[in-house]
């Protein structure tokens, strides 16, 4: 009998330990997530900026000499701002980005019922590597968490 108590309190503390340890790498992870997110973003409008690369970087090229300085405009994704903002009744999909709204159109237009990530990245003409499918799971995740969209346990994606 005292072999079961012991073993009972052993394995408790082992299981303690261990979920701690899973705890903290999940704290990590999560770091590392958000750290991607924003370098997600910033690469984005890099992206726009220069024309998806195919241009010179804007901050090399000449300003027009009739122009002042630019003036400082706060846009969804700067400062602490949401890029996708979370969804309130009556909100439009306007409020989100133009890649956003494609994703929501792909979501509802599915007569299939909920889509997978590779769907989407299928019908947007994005690879299906998984680097391409892994950024697309996060956009669809992200408008999951704020309301946009409706996850399935099975992890597909349907319209609200």
């Amino acid at each position: 009998m005292v072999d079961v108590l012991t073993w009972t309190v052993e394995r408790r503390v082992l299981l303690t330990d261990r979920a701690e340890r899973l705890r903290k790498e999940l704290a990590e992870i999560d770091v590392e997530m958000t750290r991607l997110e924003a370098a997600e973003v910033v690469f984005g409008q890099y992206a726009e900026a220069t024309d998806g690369g195919r241009r010179d970087d804007p901050l090399t090229e000449p300003a027009p000499v009739e122009s002042g300085p630019e003036p400082v405009v706060a846009a969804p994704g700067a400062g602490g701002m949401l890029l996708v903002p979370h969804r309130v009744e009556g909100m439009s999909e306007e409020v989100l980005p133009a890649d956003y709204q494609r994703i929501l159109c792909v979501v509802a237009g599915a007569s299939d019922g909920p889509v997978m990530t590779r769907d989407v990245c299928e019908e947007l003409g994005i690879g299906v590597l998984p680097a391409q499918t892994e950024a697309m799971r996060a956009k669809l995740k992200r408008l999951a968490d704020r309301g946009w969209l409706h996850r399935t346990p099975s992890g597909r994606y349907e319209a609200r």
